[in-house]
């Protein structure tokens, strides 16, 4: 049943470096439309305007802009911890899926796949309590006041109590990544996408006869484009992926199956969660600082993601490729997947690389908020930070392959050790020794801590797990 199974599927038989393609491409241009409305979003943001006049510490005027991407910086460690739950408890029914497609285990496939939505469904309550209660205080807890406390509270309150879109979309999209079909799985993607780029000025600045709602606009349109995604994912699971059979008639709940889910999918919402932390802390000691260093960091994760988010696609392909061929029991296309995603790793990193040292003035440009400290705070800034793309690139992949193979605590630990226990105790360091300048270079010094613990994992998991598996043909 096992090698019908496989011959099956493209993920035991189609040459890798095809395979990869096949499969990371469509999730990369999809995750490249989502870092694309990232950035129009912000681009929106930038460019709304008040009558009200507000000054900074120094006594210089601070556009509405300025404050509107801060209010979104100062939300974003919340929507860190949305997303890690959606892509944390994601990663852990793939993995669990593509590995029982590769065992031949359709019915363990379709129980899997329902256990993900019945988990999503919950933690979304989580998220709606934690918006209804709890968004002003996690806002001001970053030191926000005034406008950047209003634009930031409301945003996140609209994004907590309507991110129902977002859990179902992403357990929808990662159905068809698990299955193969990850050029079906970019459909919601660009829909959705391309559904926020489209309703975020019109709900901005009240085009078209809508009312104009600034900074809730942009939340209302991220909530609507994710629930039209969630639509079109659930029809493309229930009519074109014949591996799934979502039917819930006769549906139990098994907690030895969620602990098994979870075993993945924890490490992975804890390694996300750090990020959160992260973002968080890096927030308070900037605003300590300068208000529009906030703007600046807020710009960098916006423009980041232009380049990561093709590597996040890149590794979904990896994780869904090693872990069916886990389960298939075949080494050497575990072990080519994994070199094979490097390369294409290294490449797309280097162009951020090569961005982010050439032109930083004319990326920060894009975000026209009117207000020259962004640019004299953001070049030297994004120069800094651009080295770290040397070195992510392997630990990204590299991470992937720990949780294909159940072992996502490793994935955890190179988080935890890059963002807690090198980037902020170096942050708070360099801010008290040299301020705002010095600050950012404790993102390449987390890097390299990074790299540290990812080869030393990498080295035991493939002397511990890999070496162990069958060659296969």
């Amino acid at each position: 049943m096992s090698e019908v199974r496989v011959k099956e599927n493209k993920m035991g038989t189609m040459p890798v470096n095809r395979l990869m393609l096949s499969m990371a491409v469509p999730l990369m241009l999809s995750n490249l439309v989502q870092a694309l409305y990232n950035i129009v979003d912000s681009i929106f943001v930038s460019r709304i305007t008040t009558d009200e006049i507000v000054l900074d510490a120094a006594g210089q005027p601070v556009s509405a802009g300025t404050d509107a991407i801060s209010a979104l910086g100062l939300a974003f460690p919340v929507q860190i911890i949305i997303i890690a739950i959606c892509m944390g408890t994601s990663i852990g029914v793939g993995s669990l899926l593509s590995r029982s497609l590769g065992e031949g285990n359709r019915k363990k496939v379709n129980n899997v796949a329902l256990h993900g939505i019945v988990l999503m469904l919950i933690s979304y309550v989580f998220c709606l309590l934690m918006g209804v209660f709890f968004s002003r205080a996690l806002i001001a807890g970053q030191g926000a006041t005034g406008r950047t406390l209003e634009y930031g509270s409301t945003y996140l309150r609209i994004i907590c109590c309507l991110c129902i879109g977002v859990y179902m979309e992403i357990t929808f999209e990662r159905l068809l990544q698990s299955t193969g079909r990850t050029l079906l799985a970019m459909i919601p993607q660009l829909t959705g996408a391309l559904t926020n780029v489209i309703m975020d000025p019109i709900l901005i600045f009240g085009l078209l006869g809508a009312p104009k709602l600034g900074v809730a606009g942009a939340a209302y349109a991220t909530v609507f484009g994710q629930i039209i995604a969630t639509v079109l994912g659930i029809i493309l699971n229930v009519k074109h992926n014949p591996d799934l059979n979502l039917n819930p008639s006769g549906f139990h709940f098994d907690t030895g199956l969620v602990k098994d889910i979870y075993v993945v999918g924890g490490p992975a919402i804890a390694l996300q969660a750090v990020g959160s932390v992260m973002n968080y802390g890096m927030n308070y000691i900037l605003m300590g600082l300068d208000q529009a260093a906030v703007a600046v960091f807020t710009i960098y994760y916006k423009l980041q993601s232009f380049f990561f988010m093709p590597i996040f696609g890149l590794n979904n392909s990896v994780i869904a490729i090693v872990a069916y061929n886990f389960g298939a029991k075949n080494r050497t296309r575990m072990k080519e997947a994994h070199r094979v995603a490097l390369r294409y790793g290294f490449c797309i990193l280097f162009l951020g690389f090569l961005a982010f040292e050439l032109v930083p003035d004319r990326l920060i440009s894009i975000f026209n908020t009117g207000d020259a400290s962004l640019v004299t705070i953001g070049v030297p800034a994004l120069r800094v930070i651009g080295l770290t793309y040397l070195l992510a690139w392997y630990c990204i992949i590299t991470g992937g392959v720990f949780q294909a193979v159940g072992n996502g605590v490793y994935s955890m630990i190179v988080s935890l050790s890059r963002q807690l226990l090198a980037l902020l105790p170096a942050a708070w360091l360099f801010a008290r020794i040299g301020g705002l300048r010095l600050v950012w270079w404790s993102f390449p010094v987390a890097e390299v801590v990074s790299l540290i613990v990812t080869v030393y994992f990498y080295r035991r998991i493939d002397r511990d797990v890999i070496s162990k598996v069958p060659e296969g043909a």
